[in-house]
């Protein structure tokens, strides 16, 4: 199953059928689900001439549309519907709904329509962003995967998350007992596998500085529903200040995507050549027949010269993030502390760190966190003197913050072996690399859930670690496996998938969370479940 095109099916299936003008009207959450899967101009050639949101929509009487809604089923998207179809705003009204739709609801819709314009009502289960091909966002329920995909899966969660097993067990019931009739597909030799982790057992790959280009992007500037803002960039162009950054509809990014940003470097200067020769050709316009080729070739032209533009904005921006931060030296430290030993070596270089008023405060943090995480059993007494370093030199640090992760996510709150030193195979993994040497000390760590994906495609996951839901088990290796990540996923992670699936010709994996985490929303997040935390226990 490729995401995006489940998505994209679905909204040309609701466009296709319904010929002339046409307004496509959505909400909060199905304008990200349609943005990252189709373009303006795709749109556009589906006969899409206006698009708005639902609870901001226009009152002037547009009879000679046809409305296309796509909506999730809430209330307030129901009254604000009802009350267009009563007023019968458009010509024909032919609606479209993320999930279930209740009995009450139809009747409700059903009652507005006093003249007749309502022409289909459907259920199409799109209720997922699909960033990318095998990555997603969703705010409510992951159950609406599996329709899109007329599967029903076995699931699997993490022991040692009781949120874990809470929402797995909740998926369980609605998808076997509460809508059974929903999931009840035809039998495969295979069930579909999901497997509920929570982000507690990974804090370090969110804490992380990022190197290849989709990752680095979201980690130095940000990224949402596969746009970037680029408005705080003083010399970038009034039509860049917002620009889309997909795999499906940009070839170089989709080529480069997961390129390291040395490699990036190389690829941007060879695009910019190529355009600068095309550039010079249409310069040398001297006959009708020149002049003709040029016009004919002009959308294709400023269309380069915008994806140029765009790339080499960003590169330049993160360059100088780069250099002004030294995020270099502060990754080379971060690494470290994620895939190697030696706590004393790991001890002088955070110290340093914190030493060097060149450093941000922020990634002064993060590096503490990191050491914190790796060294919190065997360094009690170091940790608590970089505590209070960096406590002296930040005005950003929160007291407790570090030790309020340690309590979420420390060693004895985490289910998987985070930096392979319980696993004898492991251990040989890292003491060899440390023999050969990694081809970019910025990208040798591997984040939890590449560990997760092998032992699935070997049949190693442990039922001990990873329980069933219920009396649904796996029979065989799954072909189709979705890893839904509480809390949120990273972009790292993201390109693990991607990678694994490009090369294997077995199980296939799908990556989906809550929202799609750098850094900064990792350390917001933490500072409000502390914050919640203290209030909880103050009442």
């Amino acid at each position: 199953m490729v995401l995006i095109s489940v998505v994209r099916e679905y909204i040309g299936r609701m466009l296709q059928d319904i010929s002339g003008m046409k307004v496509l009207i959505l909400d909060s959450q199905t304008v990200s689900i349609v943005s990252v899967a189709y373009s303006q101009s795709e749109l556009l050639q589906k006969e899409v001439f206006l698009v708005e949101l639902v609870d901001s929509m226009s009152k002037e009487s547009m009879r000679h549309l046809k409305a296309v809604f796509f909506l999730r089923p809430t209330s307030e998207n129901i009254q604000n519907l009802t009350a267009s179809i009563s007023h019968s705003r458009f010509g024909e009204y032919h609606l479209f709904f993320s999930n279930i739709l209740k009995v009450t609801q139809i009747q409700v819709l059903a009652d507005s329509d006093e003249q007749e314009v309502v022409q289909q009502v459907q259920e199409f289960f799109a209720d997922f962003c699909a960033i990318d091909p095998y990555h997603f966002t969703l705010n409510l329920h992951m159950n609406y995967i599996f329709p899109s995909n007329k599967r029903r899966p076995v699931i699997r969660y993490q022991r040692t998350s009781d949120v874990a097993k809470r929402i797995a067990n909740e998926t369980s019931k609605l998808m076997y007992e509460q809508e059974s009739g929903l999931f009840d597909f035809r039998r495969t030799e295979t069930s579909p596998l999901l497997v509920v982790l929570d982000r507690r057992d990974d804090p370090v790959t969110p804490l992380l500085n990022q190197w290849t280009y989709q990752a680095m992007v979201h980690e130095l500037i940000g990224i949402q529903d596969n746009k970037v803002d680029l408005r705080n960039i003083a010399s970038v162009h009034k039509d860049q200040q917002e620009v889309v950054l997909s795999s499906e509809q940009d070839t170089f990014f989709k080529a480069n995507m997961y390129e390291n940003f040395g490699d990036l470097g190389m690829n941007i200067k060879q695009m910019v050549d190529d355009f600068q020769q095309i550039a010079k050709s249409n310069q040398n316009i001297q006959t009708i027949e020149d002049m003709a080729k040029f016009v004919n070739n002009y959308p294709e032209y400023r269309k380069m010269h915008g994806n140029v533009s765009k790339h080499v904005t960003m590169v330049t921006e993160m360059s100088r993030i780069v250099e002004e931060r030294k995020l270099m030296l502060v990754s080379q430290t971060e690494q470290d502390l994620a895939c190697n030993g030696g706590q004393a070596a790991a001890f002088e270089a955070v110290n340093n760190l914190l030493s060097n008023e060149s450093i941000s405060d922020a990634d002064c943090l993060r590096v503490v966190m990191l050491y914190a995480l790796r060294y919190e059993k065997e360094s009690p007494v170091q940790l608590m003197q970089l505590f209070n370093k960096l406590a002296s030199r930040s005005a950003m640090y929160k007291s407790g913050l570090v030790q309020f992760l340690l309590k979420q996510a420390g060693v004895d709150k985490r289910t998987g072996d985070l930096y392979g030193n319980r696993d004898l195979l492991n251990i040989a993994r890292n003491m060899a690399r440390g023999l050969k040497g990694v081809e970019n000390v910025y990208t040798q760590h591997q984040p939890l859930i590449f560990q997760c994906m092998e032992n699935i495609t070997k049949g190693r996951l442990r039922d001990v670690d990873y329980p069933f839901v219920g009396n649904h088990y796996q029979l065989g290796r799954p072909q189709e496996v979705v890893i839904f990540i509480i809390g949120g996923t990273t972009y790292e992670e993201a390109r693990t998938v991607a990678l694994h699936n490009a090369i294997s010709s077995g199980t296939r994996f799908i990556l989906g969370g809550s929202i799609v985490l750098n850094s900064s929303r990792f350390l917001r997040d933490l500072e409000e479940a502390q914050r919640i935390t203290r209030s909880s226990s103050a009442v």
